[in-house]
């Protein structure tokens, strides 16, 4: 692991685009897209141009990486970091916007849940296949013979086809 460079400015300590990338564990391509885009109007640059990052930069550039795993478009993300710049007054409406994709996110999941449910399903059936030496195992189990969690799943698959 390289060791890191910072530059000492008094107190601060600034990282470069790589170090901060590396926090974070992005590229540091992602970094310079965000500027590039308007989402990082906070960070500092020094005489050079050079984006000076600093660990007090940290928590919103987690912010933006939690909002763009969430979903939310970069349009959206400027616009919510634009919110943010401006202060006190924004408050409701980034609320809003982060409860909307809260919604999305937990409707994902819930979606994800039954996605998994039946793959383990799928998993139990084949293993039980496996074991049978036959898929045709399954044309003579009851109900009760299928683990309650795959009964759901089950049910649904049997709709599917």
């Amino acid at each position: 692991m390289p060791k890191l460079k910072k530059f000492r400015m008094g107190i601060i300590m600034f990282y470069t685009v790589g170090e901060m990338a590396e926090k974070l564990h992005v590229a540091p391509s992602t970094l310079r897209y965000y500027d590039k885009e308007g989402l990082l109007p906070f960070v500092e640059r020094s005489s050079g141009g050079i984006r000076m990052f600093q660990e007090k930069d940290f928590s919103w550039l987690s912010i933006i990486e939690c909002l763009k795993k969430a979903g939310l478009p970069i349009k959206e993300i400027k616009l919510f970091m634009d919110w943010c710049m401006q202060g006190d007054g924004t408050i409701d409406l980034r609320l809003e916007l982060i409860k909307k994709q809260r919604a999305i996110v937990q409707e994902q999941i819930a979606q994800m849940q039954e996605t998994l449910a039946m793959l383990d399903y799928k998993c139990w059936y084949y293993e039980t296949a496996k074991e049978a030496g036959s898929c045709s195992i399954h044309d003579t189990l009851s109900e009760e013979d299928i683990p309650a969690e795959f009964r759901k799943a089950k049910a649904k698959a049997r709709t599917l086809g």
